[in-house]
């Protein structure tokens, strides 16, 4: 038996980190299922119009984060970094899908062919991370506890551990984030 098949989440991460490009896929393998989770809850919070579906998302995000090898310490940080990888995925989508509506591909389209929902789904998609985009730039720390907290569904435990910091400063961050999300949003 293959000593890897034993091996936590973590300790797959310190051998790709390595260069171990078999302990690299089994970290995908092992995190299949979390994977999909995270997957499902940042459609569904980012707005179920995106044209990738959960294992689809999934499996973009595999390919992005094998090119980018990231250099995740331990579960909860591949989670993190899987998170952000995700999220910029669905933006590029949503941008490419108001471009679409905005003639960007100069095809023409007939009125019955654009799914207003979808395009309506991705506007909002694009102002969040426009707030996020700015929160990032004015309190970086913040926007990192979001992504965990927010999209990759983290707990405060969590969290912490996939940024390096205590449980009582993610909910401190969490907290003045949401008040600048919602100072941002009454604007």
């Amino acid at each position: 038996m293959d000593a890897n098949n034993t091996l936590s989440l973590t300790e797959l991460l310190a051998l790709a980190r390595d260069g171990d490009r078999e302990a690299y896929n089994r970290v995908f393998a092992s995190a299949y299922a979390e994977l999909q989770n995270l997957a499902r809850l940042t459609r569904r919070r980012l707005g179920g119009g995106a044209t990738l579906n959960t294992t689809g998302l999934v499996h973009e995000c595999y390919l992005r984060l094998i090119k980018g090898r990231p250099d995740a310490a331990s579960a909860d940080h591949f989670l993190a970094i899987a998170a952000q990888a995700m999220r910029h995925l669905l933006i590029e989508m949503a941008r490419a899908r108001v471009a679409q509506k905005r003639g960007g591909d100069a095809e023409r389209v007939d009125l019955d062919d654009i799914d207003v929902a979808q395009t309506r789904d991705a506007e909002q998609l694009l102002a969040i991370d426009e707030l996020l985009r700015n929160l990032e730039r004015e309190h970086p720390q913040q926007a990192a506890v979001v992504e965990c907290r927010f999209f990759a569904g983290l707990s405060d435990e969590e969290t912490a551990a996939a940024l390096s910091m205590s449980p009582r400063t993610v909910q401190r961050e969490w907290a003045k984030a949401r008040d600048w999300l919602a100072e941002q949003g009454n604007a």
